[in-house]
């Protein structure tokens, strides 16, 4: 990653353990682009404030969501600064000692001020094509009631406020007892029909399971 700005304290901006995992711009987009969920925290009136969110990255910004109603996500609108986290679990590390047991995984975290986005619209439509490529082709026109009832964030993705870690391979440990890894995946079922004829799933939808 590249330098962080001089007003930044060291432990956000470098790892202080095992440094040799932090990644580059690359492997951030690549958990960005791989994560569907993450976690948006700031502080409110002195107390921590953190929610789980569905995201989007799109080119150097990171995309959000959620209700008008929603008061914290109002004041993250306005200015105060957050932290998004990501964290995708890859494999299990399975050591002869618990000690040594570990976990492949990728994270990143993004710092910065998020701003209402510019075209609500473009927003919720990169969102939803992330979860369900090709969905929005599919649906109906967002429509100007529902933009109205929705907050649309954009956090850009900025030189020196972010940081990524990864991990890869067995346990460190040297032994001849049986070690190995365990590879952890996200799959999708079969959909349930709710309403409709389970014959006609749309397009993107049995693409996303197939």
């Amino acid at each position: 990653m590249s330098a962080a700005s001089d007003d930044q304290p060291d432990v956000l901006t470098a790892l202080t353990r095992k440094p040799d995992r932090q990644g580059d711009r690359a492997l951030l987009d690549e958990i960005l682009d791989t994560a569907q969920v993450g976690t948006l925290s700031t502080v409110i009136d002195g107390w921590p404030w953190s929610v789980p969110m569905l995201f989007a990255r799109v080119g150097d910004d990171i995309i959000l969501h959620g209700s008008t109603g929603a008061g914290a996500l109002r004041q993250v609108a306005s200015g105060a600064p957050v932290a998004f986290s990501v964290f995708v679990l890859d494999g299990i590390v399975v050591a002869e000692t618990l000690f040594d047991h570990s976990a492949n995984y990728r994270s990143a975290v993004v710092r910065g001020v998020a701003r209402n986005a510019e075209i609500p619209a473009d927003a919720l439509d990169a969102l939803s094509d992330k979860l369900i490529p090709g969905r929005v082709a599919e649906t109906p026109t967002t429509t100007r009631k529902e933009i109205a009832a929705t907050t649309a964030l954009r956090l850009p993705i900025v030189d020196g406020e972010w940081i990524t870690k990864a991990r890869t391979g067995g346990p460190g440990a040297d032994t001849d007892a049986w070690t190995g890894v365990v590879p952890v995946r996200t799959v999708f079922d079969d959909p349930i029909t709710y309403t409709g004829d389970a014959d006609d799933v749309p397009a993107s939808v049995r693409a996303l399971v197939g």
